[in-house]
């Protein structure tokens, strides 16, 4: 204390109090500070600071004891509010920053890592019901990996997004069974397994007592067969009605705040009613029970928590995919959020390429923009540089082999880039990130292998050397399409380069926009071109990631008139371009988000709820009105006048130019209204709203009187890809060769001009006008 003087006492004039030392007028060193309102602190200060160690109270009993700085607290400290709720751990500037542990006032505790005041990182929820977390947080939130494990048994382990199941997950009952699926927003949405557990008995009677109650409540036959629906379809008949029922299920639901209420339980599945769907489908006529000799497991789909499909399968018929689902559901038993996805080795070229894309677009990011010149064309137009693993005075130290890079038309993709509203810092943040890039395995006999960057907004193929030599050659009249044309749905390129590890072979790749990046979760991928040979999928290898082919596709799709005519305006524009640089062998991908029915919903309730005696048959269910056995909801899928203040407009990875004009409101811009969801903006290839419909066949009913048609609320994405096939003659020749082992229409889409034709007459086909 040589700089500070003797301790004494001083009132100030707004009635504080300090009793200690002092460095000139200010307090310094060890000294306690009462203020007018009763509030007291005892520790050390600086320069009239708090800073150092010491404790502090407050007249509401709340007290502080720990570490301060500048007069904030600030490094290690324990705060206990006068609500009874303890804080023991880091601090940043009187804000939780670090790791430490709370104690609510209910009893619940949180354990982990904090910023700025929320729970941010790895930590461990538990709630006085018994009910406990372990996993990944954001903003206060369970977002990313995480496993809940529930009071009486259950345990959830996947993946999160504000404080809801969000995307793949097992669920394990508590009785041993499994559910392996995707959610979205806390309700499963998309494929997903069931593995029952244990011996299963149900009597014959008591089946078809329960599936005669939800016929007549729910108008809907159950079908006996494997592969059929096990929920009520919109099934309309043209002598019935002509007009499509619409509906929607709303996603988002109520979320009690963490600290204030049980919040866990309302993320729990019903294990009791998922238990009894199980055994209520797929028996046999005549089978009253399951045994364990005979194990089962039920693959099925959802939509917005709705039970769309199921199909009983034995276990050993199952496919590749469903039985790699069932071994990881038992190494996930014992496994914790934490150590399930470890191991896996550095991958070079993925290195390589980040460290590649960054250096690139950065050192082009320096040079003033200009026009694109005829010199920026062309395979010499490229930016060569070595990567040695131990750095260089341009580039620095990485933990890849060494590696020769290639950067082609680096001008003119930036330009490219601009046309596409995609920002530097953005692009290479999506790419060059520390969360890595993903790989996917290739959805097709090209022999591509592919990685999507981690925030899903671009996709990265490897190109063959003829690819390559096409992109390049057909790269001016490509940037002069995409000037013309702000709603082209040719596929968007962001760059194209070659990597070559030490003296291994060149790998050439392209990075594209991804189509599927959405706010909605994709159903159904389709690459459709129009043919039909070999233009289909194995049953047993679909789930939510295929993309099926041409006769996969069972529906016809009508839209606003409008929006069609724009959507073949556009795509006729665009098979004019690629038939004049002879291009053949491209496709349309197409992806499906389907709605499900408000008046479905009811299967989300209480079994009980569903058997209430007190209706009648013509009453109302949360605002649908039934009619005998045929249900009338309300519109699911709403065109509204655009409001910019309402929807992002911010370009997707995929998508520019305007906003679409619908008919159905008077030819003005439009919005896609999702009651109970949200609302996004319709641009072309992105937010497209249509009706699915799809005729079922003499098998798929139970009577030939009628013609009975599947309808569904849907919401397209779509965009032309695989444009990279130039047509030749050897390759004509070779297809009359062959003639005798290829479909007719193959054989003449070699033409480019032919293949064209086949192209629009296939839109034509999926999207007929209204009749």
């Amino acid at each position: 204390m040589e700089d500070a003087e003797r301790e004494c006492q001083k009132i100030f004039s707004n009635g504080d109090a300090y009793l200690g030392y002092f460095k000139g007028m200010l307090p310094h060193e060890k000294g306690k500070y009462t203020w007018s309102d009763g509030t007291v602190y005892e520790g050390d200060w600086e320069a009239g600071k708090m800073t150092g160690k010491g404790n502090i109270i407050w007249l509401s009993q709340a007290k502080y004891e720990g570490e301060f700085s500048g007069g904030y607290f600030h490094g290690f400290g324990t705060y206990i509010g006068s609500d009874g709720s303890v804080y023991k751990g880091s601090w940043k500037m009187n804000i939780q920053h670090g790791i430490g542990r709370k104690q609510y006032p209910n009893s619940d505790v949180y354990d982990g890592c904090w910023r700025e005041g929320v729970r941010d990182g790895s930590g461990t929820y538990a709630w006085n019901s018994g009910n406990r977390y372990i996993g990944n947080w954001k903003k206060g939130n369970m977002s990313g990996r995480g496993v809940m494990k529930w009071f009486n048994g259950d345990v959830f382990d996947g993946f999160w997004s504000n404080g809801l199941r969000h995307g793949t997950g097992l669920y394990r009952f508590s009785d041993g069974s499994y559910y392996f699926g995707t959610w979205t927003k806390g309700l499963k949405d998309g494929p997903g397994t069931l593995y029952p557990a244990g011996r299963m008995r149900m009597s014959k009677h008591n089946l078809e007592e329960r599936e005669c109650k939800r016929k007549k409540q729910l108008s809907y036959n159950f079908s006996k067969k494997s592969g059929k629906s096990v929920i009520p379809k919109r099934i309309l008949s043209k002598k019935i009605s002509s007009k499509f029922l619409r509906g929607s299920i709303r996603l988002s639901r109520s979320n009690t705040s963490l600290g204030h209420g049980d919040h866990s339980n309302s993320a729990r599945e019903n294990p009791s009613h998922e238990r009894s769907c199980a055994m209520s489908h797929g028996i046999p006529d005549g089978q009253t029970e399951r045994t364990d000799d005979m194990t089962v497991a039920y693959e099925r789909e959802y939509i917005q928590g709705v039970l769309m499909k199921e199909r009983v399968r034995n276990m050993s018929k199952l496919s590749r995919k469903s039985i790699h689902q069932f071994k990881f559901s038992k190494e996930v038993r014992n496994s914790s959020c934490m150590n399930i996805f470890d191991g896996h080795r550095s991958n070079y070229l993925m290195l390589g390429l980040q460290l590649g894309i960054r250096y690139t677009v950065d050192e082009i990011t320096r040079v003033p923009m200009r026009e694109v010149r005829s010199c920026d064309f062309g395979e010499q137009a490229r930016i060569k540089m070595y990567f040695p693993s131990k750095g260089s005075k341009l580039t620095p130290t990485h933990r890849s082999k060494d590696f020769y890079w290639k950067d082609y038309c680096p001008m003119v993709f930036r330009k490219l880039r601009d046309l596409f509203k995609l920002d530097a810092a953005d692009y290479m943040m999506s790419i060059c990130g520390g969360d890595g890039l993903k790989v996917l395995s290739s959805p097709g006999k090209s022999g591509s292998f592919f990685y999507i960057s981690h925030d899903d907004k671009f996709v990265i193929k490897t190109l063959k050397a003829h690819e390559l030599k096409v992109l390049l050659k057909m790269l001016p009249h490509y940037y002069d399409h995409v000037q013309a044309h702000d709603n082209t749905l040719i596929t968007k390129f962001f760059g194209v380069h070659t990597i070559a590890l030490g003296h291994r072979k060149k790998v050439h790749f392209v990075v594209t926009g991804n189509i599927f990046c959405t706010e909605l979760r994709i159903h159904r991928r389709y690459d459709l071109k129009g043919s039909t040979h070999g233009r289909f999928t194995h049953k047993d290898d679909i789930d939510e990631s295929t993309t099926l082919k041409d006769l996969d596709l069972t529906y016809e799709f009508y839209m606003d008139r409008s929006l069609r005519e724009s959507l073949f305006s556009q795509l006729s524009l665009d098979s004019a371009f690629l038939e004049s640089l002879q291009i053949i062998d491209y496709s349309l991908l197409l992806g499906l988000h389907f709605r499900a029915p408000e008046h479905l919903k009811s299967l989300l309730e209480p079994p009980d709820s569903l058997h209430n005696p007190e209706r009648t048959d013509n009453t109302s269910v949360d605002g649908v009105i039934t009619e005998g056995e045929f249900l009338i909801p309300p519109k699911g899928l709403l065109l509204v006048t655009h409001e910019p203040t309402s929807v992002s407009t911010t370009p997707g990875p995929h998508v520019r130019g305007s906003t679409l004009k619908a008919y159905s409101i008077g030819d003005k811009e439009a919005d896609l209204l999702l009651p109970g969801t949200g609302r996004l903006r319709v641009q072309l290839g992105v937010n497209m709203p249509a009706q699915a419909t799809h005729k079922l066949t003499h098998d798929e009913t139970d009577t030939s009187e009628v013609e009975l048609f599947e309808v569904y609320d849907v919401i397209l994405y779509l965009g032309v890809i695989d444009i990279l096939q130039e047509y030749n003659l050897k390759k004509k020749m070779e297809c009359a060769f062959k003639s005798l082992k290829f479909d007719p229409i193959t054989i003449s889409a070699a033409e480019p001009k032919i293949y064209s034709k086949r192209f629009l007459s296939l839109i034509d086909r999926i999207f007929p006008l209204r009749p």
